[in-house]
């Protein structure tokens, strides 16, 4: 059967309206040997997409700022908006660059879970499966644009939809890049009286982007240590770090002394205090040691543990590598480690001091062992949630940053359907990085060592007019500062003038956007005299306003080596190239 000619049939009809000549000519097109086939259901968000640009408001009254002048805590960012365009957003500032995506997306039960078009959809819906799949394809697509090499995404799921899900994100990621599917026990109690099966668990499928990492689920069972003192050796004397060292020493204080025999005995050069197999206190031994104390602190500084298990004082290592932690297990028993349902609705209970704050959450500890599998060893992670709902994994991200001294950064993306934004998901994250009184009256752990921006979904005109490149270019500069990590405003420090402005990390690495290329001549004057007056020459990340693709590199050759240039807004355009829908034409 000829195509090309069915195509031009169908262009020549006149009782089909243009989107309809459209629908017919991709199914003509459309050619699938294997796999999920269904019909794809037009989205309004995504028909807004198609007509405007997304770009993100910051809502500063919301921000929750900790830092001083000489901190640099991590900055975590809350996107209140449908999905779809919050992750459009995230192909400009964050394509390749999340370590981990973990969505706990709406199960497609039937029983108003899931809305599609400001609409639930229902179990006798005949497009249920089909509206759901169109929906979850178009955000996975963009998922995968916004993983590392390295990165790692987990899917939450249950019964009704896994199969779909499964072929699905075989499309997306690629059948070689499937981990496996994690079966997780949810709940301490079954529904017995179900005239079914009694659902107890739910399941994670876990696919990689491109290169496979091992994900930790726990040490080994492997607890063989390696003295590091030999009497063969020369006397060292090697300092170790307060909490530190793991002993099986009685608690009580341990006075200064030799301890032990012979050409191996052991002088401790201070007092020391063991409590709960802790040593306390930053030490030093004197003894015949095999490593020196360069050597220590680069075993120190790779996870290696350091224990002293008798009074002869005598330390043993024991390395914790890549190749001495187990794999993540294909099965999680939530009642193991607090990770069930009820777990999950006792906690927001307590926090809100209501029990009707939200039905669907998942428990803390899931999602900090989900978090721990890939960021154990890669504490500055970046975690992204775009299904945030109430607000778990920030909260799992604030806990692991406490409990190991972590940087990672969490993106959330949440609609505000039912207020959850605002009356859930935003109060949690307030009262996990300050600190609350739960509704027992215990006043529980805060984590200050975190900065939230919160940012609202907004639109710009798409058409690439000149009125919309200058309309666009004055709403970025959210897009930019996420982007670039700068968020700290100094533009006092080159003029005051509206057509400029600076921002920093405060660790040296600067961003600066121009507004209008009528200023250039004095934006480089200015930008010359900033990196001139710095006692370390930054990094300086410069945006300039151009109609094309030029970002004015002659202006600016004197200071090069010191920055780099791009064009706004064709950095955007480009970004979105890929993932804006596409506008049909016959």
């Amino acid at each position: 059967m000829n195509k090309r000619k069915i195509i031009d049939k169908i262009k020549q009809l006149d009782n089909l309206s243009q989107d309809e000549k459209n629908y017919l000519v991709n199914i003509v097109n459309y050619k699938k040997q294997y796999g999920l086939v269904w019909e794809d259901k037009p989205e309004n968000v995504e028909e807004d997409l198609k007509l405007k640009l997304p770009i993100l408001t910051e809502i500063k009254e919301k921000a929750i700022l900790n830092d001083t002048e000489n901190q640099n805590n991590p900055n975590h960012v809350l996107i209140e908006g449908d999905n779809l365009h919050s992750l459009t957003s995230l192909t400009f500032t964050h394509e390749n660059k999340i370590d981990l995506i973990y969505i706990d997306p709406p199960y497609n039960t039937g029983n108003k879970d899931f809305v599609y078009n400001d609409r639930f959809v229902d179990k006798e819906d005949t497009y249920k499966h089909s509206k759901w799949l169109s929906f979850m394809n178009k955000r996975l697509k963009i998922a995968k644009r916004l993983l590392s090499d390295t990165g790692i995404i987990f899917i939450s799921i249950d019964d009704n939809e896994i199969a779909q899900l499964k072929l699905l994100s075989d499309e997306v990621f690629g059948e070689q890049n499937f981990i496996g599917i994690i079966s997780w026990f949810k709940k301490r109690k079954g529904a017995f009286l179900s005239n079914k099966l009694v659902s107890l668990t739910e399941y994670l499928l876990v696919y990689k982007n491109k290169n496979g990492i091992k994900l930790f689920g726990g040490k080994t069972d492997n607890t063989e240590s390696q003295p590091i003192v030999k009497r063969t050796n020369s006397i060292k004397i090697l300092k170790f770090p307060r909490n530190f060292v793991k002993t099986k020493l009685k608690d009580g204080i341990y006075t200064k002394g030799k301890y032990g025999k012979g050409t191996t005995a052991s002088i401790l050069l201070n007092d020391i205090t063991v409590k709960k197999g802790i040593i306390q206190d930053e030490f030093e031994l004197e003894a015949p040691f095999t490593w020196t104390q360069a050597f220590l602190d680069a075993e120190l500084s790779n996870e290696t543990e350091i224990l002293i298990n008798t009074k002869n004082f005598q330390p043993r290592a024991l390395r914790v590598n890549n190749n001495s932690f187990k794999a993540m297990p294909s099965f999680i028993d939530g009642r193991e480690f607090g990770g069930t349902n009820e777990d999950a609705y006792e906690l927001l209970k307590e926090m809100f001091k209501s029990d009707r704050v939200f039905n669907y959450s998942k428990p803390v500890n899931l999602i900090k062992k989900i978090i721990n599998s890939i960021s154990y060893s890669k504490k500055d992670a970046t975690i992204l949630d775009f299904f945030a709902g109430s607000g778990t994994t920030g909260q799992a991200v604030l806990e692991l940053n406490n409990e190991d001294n972590g940087k990672r950064k969490f993106i959330l993306c949440t609609n505000n359907e039912g207020n959850i934004a605002e009356d859930v998901c935003y109060p949690r994250i307030e009262k996990s990085m300050n600190g609350y009184t739960n509704s027992k009256g215990e006043k529980m752990l805060s984590f200050p060592k975190n900065n939230l921006r919160y940012f609202k979904c907004d639109y710009v005109e798409r058409k690439p007019s000149l009125k919309n490149k200058k309309e666009l270019t004055k709403l970025a500069t959210e897009l930019l500062c996420i982007k670039e990590e700068c968020y700290y405003e100094i533009t006092s420090k080159i003029n005051n003038k509206k057509w400029n402005r600076l921002f920093t990390n405060r660790q040296n690495i600067f961003t600066y956007v121009v507004y209008d290329d009528i200023n250039i001549e004095e934006a480089v004057s200015n930008l010359e005299e900033f990196i001139k007056n710095q006692e370390i020459k930054p990094k300086v990340k410069v945006y300039v306003f151009s109609n094309g693709q030029y970002p004015y590199t002659e202006d600016f050759e004197d200071i090069l080596e010191y920055i780099e240039l791009c064009a706004l807004p064709d950095v955007i355009y480009k970004a979105y190239l890929n993932v804006l829908p596409k506008i049909s034409k016959l």
